[in-house]
This record gives C-alpha cells, structure tokens and sequence, in this order.
C-alpha cells in the first residue's frame, strides 16, 4: 500500500505526459485536415476556373474553325470546285471519321426504333437542303455574308416557334418585347448586309496564290443579292431544322447515332440531287490542291469537332451560351476574307452586320430574362413544397 502511495506521482506523471501527447496527435491530426481542405479549396478554384473557360476557349475555336472552313471552300470553289460536289465529299468523309464511333456503341443499329430513324431522315433532308443553300450562297457572295446572315438562325427559330404555337407571343412581357425588337432588328440588318453592298472601306493585297485576282471573289450586285437570299433561305431551314429535331433528339440517349445516322442521310440526299444538278464527269474528279484541303476541313472541323463540341457545350451551358458567340464569326470572317482572300471589306456588310448582332443580343437577353423568372418560379414552388411537407405527418398523427 505505501509503495502505491510512493508510485501514485509517477503514474499521475505518466498519465499527464500520454494525455499530452494525445492532444497534441489530434493537434496534427487537425492541421493535417486543414492542409487537406485547403488543398481541396484550391483544386476546386482551379476546376471552377477550368470549368469556366473551357466553354469559352471551345466555342471561340469552334467559330474560327467554322469560318475557316467556309473561307476555304469559298477559294475552293473560286477554283472551280462545284459547290454540290463539295457538300457531298465533305459530309460522306464526315460519315467515315464517325464510323468507328458508331460500331464502338452499346447500341446496335437494328435496335433503333423506325420512328427515330423516319425523324433523322427528315432532318437530313432539311439539313442537306440548307447546306446546299449555304454553300452555293457563299459561292455567290462572301463568308462575310455567310457569317453575318447565320445570326438569323435564333431569330428565325422564335418565329417559327411563335407561328406553330410552340412559344406565346406576351406583348406584356418586357422579354417579349426585347425578342420582338431584336427579331425586327436583326432582320432589317440582313436586309441591308443583301441589298446595300457600299463602297469598299478596307483592302488588302491577300495571301492567296497568284493567279487568285480580285476578279474571282468579288461578286457582281445581282449575285450579292442572290447569294444573300439563298444563305437567308438557308437560315430559314437551319431555324426549322432547330424546331423539327428537339421531339426527336430529346426521345433517343445515343448523341453519336444520331449525328451518325443524320450525317449518313445528308450524304445519301445530297447526293442523289447533286447528281441530277452536276451531270459533268469532271466535276467529280477531286484535285489534290486547295479543293482536297476544303473537304478534309469541312468533314473534321464542319462536321465531327463542330457537332462534338456544340454537344458537349450544350450539356454545360445549354443552348443561349452556344449562341451567343455567332456575332463573334462576322469579324473573324471579315479579317480572314481580306486576307487570305484579297476580297475587300464593304461598307454594307459591316453595317448590317452591327445592327444584325444588336437584333440578335436583344433577342438572346429576352430569352435569358424568361429562363431567369422560370428559374425563380421553379425555386418558389420548390420552397413552398417544402415547407407544406412537414404538415401531413403531423395531421395524419392527429387523426390516429
């Protein structure tokens, strides 16, 4: 008992020092976790940055890439090139580049049921019929013109959305007002971008070959005005092709199939109707030039890394953040007709193109204005949900 008594400061010593050592583990151990979430702070940071610019970085390319290609098959068919030919080469090495992709799905082809294959033939009929259009338009006028008229496409589609009743036209409305404005807007400068072609403003001597003079771009007023028409006909479809495919996207999970599939089609009708328009052998003999180099760019950056893209940016941001980046290809095909083209900057395709992008910015902020108050609605009914919730659990307990 006295040697317990003797040995109760030791133990008492020795319990101090573990219970010390104990907090400061857990001291460590709290340092440790606060390393952690700093890290993880960080990561996210970055990731959040990532997340943002990335869109941006990728619908910017998409833009340049888009006005690449039209540069190029417009040199490409000053040439020579039928502009028939072009879309069928272009979209059949589409369909090869996509091939693989579509033997590598889970889904085999004979499970596609015959309904969505009826619907993705009927928008390859719109689809080749607009691409017909584009091209022989850009053809007959300027990438230029190519660019500033695809600002129509939303304009087009809440038009149509508003004849077939799918969207109501609230005057009310201050958005509707702004979507209403912005479709007259955009529409009077397209108009302007056809009919007025004005003085030249800006000329460069280009980058182009020799033998590609200023005769071979520069459209006479007559096929200004019709290559104008025919890219505005060509946005007309593009904007039913945006209401026709929305039922049947949305019904089918497989976005590869789908873009195969409608790819597919738009070789078949394209071709089947380029043959009847293009009836010369020759015009079918591709030259290993500027007409090869047109129709690999087309069916890569056109067709697989524009579609994968704008999918893929869909998904993040939807549809308004896709188009908000189309006025930006009006000054990128500006500065790339001038020089790689030698074509002349005119003084009718910058103002229409400016009051064009005005039309289209108001249209795309009454479209934002709505999503907000359907948000703030949805997040209101939500909230109510909830707080009524807790009241049937307690009535019901009343009742027993």
């Amino acid at each position: 008992m006295a040697r317990l008594i003797f040995n109760m400061p030791v133990l008492y010593a020795s319990l101090s020092v573990f219970k010390e050592f104990g907090r400061e583990r857990e001291r460590e151990r709290e340092r440790e976790r606060e390393r952690e979430r700093a890290e993880e702070s960080m990561d996210m940071q970055v990731g959040c940055r990532w997340g943002v610019l990335l869109p941006v970085v990728a619908m910017v390319t998409v833009e340049f890439t888009d006005v690449g290609v039209t540069t190029v098959s417009k040199a490409a068919m000053s040439r020579g090139m039928s502009s028939y030919v072009f879309v069928v080469y272009s979209n059949a090495l589409a369909a090869i580049f996509l091939l693989p992709c579509f033997i590598l799905q889970k889904k085999p082809a004979a499970s596609l049921p015959l309904s969505l294959l009826c619907g993705l033939f009927l928008l390859g009929l719109i689809g080749s019929s607009s691409l017909i259009l584009a091209y022989n338009g850009i053809n007959y006028s300027s990438p230029t013109v190519s660019s500033a008229m695809g600002n129509l496409i939303p304009i087009f589609t809440f038009v149509l959305a508003v004849i077939f009743r799918i969207e109501k036209l609230d005057l009310r409305k201050s958005s509707t007002r702004a979507k209403l404005l912005g479709t007259i807007v955009s529409v009077s400068g397209a108009f302007i971008v056809i009919l007025y072609k004005g003085s030249a403003i800006l000329k460069f001597k280009g980058l182009s070959p020799p033998n590609f003079t200023n005769q071979h771009f520069v459209s006479q007023q007559t096929n200004w005005v019709f290559g104008g028409f025919l890219l505005a006909l060509s946005c007309l479809l593009a904007a039913t092709w945006n209401i026709v495919q929305a039922p049947i996207v949305n019904n089918f999970p497989s976005k590869v199939t789908i873009v195969f599939f409608y790819i597919f089609f738009v070789t078949i009708q394209t071709t089947i109707y380029s043959l009847i328009v293009e009836r010369n052998p020759n015009s079918w003999v591709l030259r290993p030039d500027i007409e090869m180099i047109a129709i690999v760019c087309s069916a890569m950056f056109g067709s697989v890394f524009r579609t994968a893209v704008h999918v893929w940016c869909l998904q993040q941001n939807g549809p308004i953040f896709v188009t908000m980046f189309r006025p930006l290809g009006v000054a990128i095909a500006a500065a790339m007709v001038v020089i790689f083209l030698g074509e002349s900057l005119h003084l009718g395709s910058v103002i229409g193109s400016i009051i064009t992008a005005i039309g289209f910015y108001a249209m795309i902020w009454g479209q934002i204005k709505e999503q907000k108050i359907a948000m703030e609605n949805e997040v209101h009914s939500l909230a109510s949900a909830t707080q009524q919730a807790p009241l049937l659990p307690c009535r019901v307990a009343e009742d027993q």
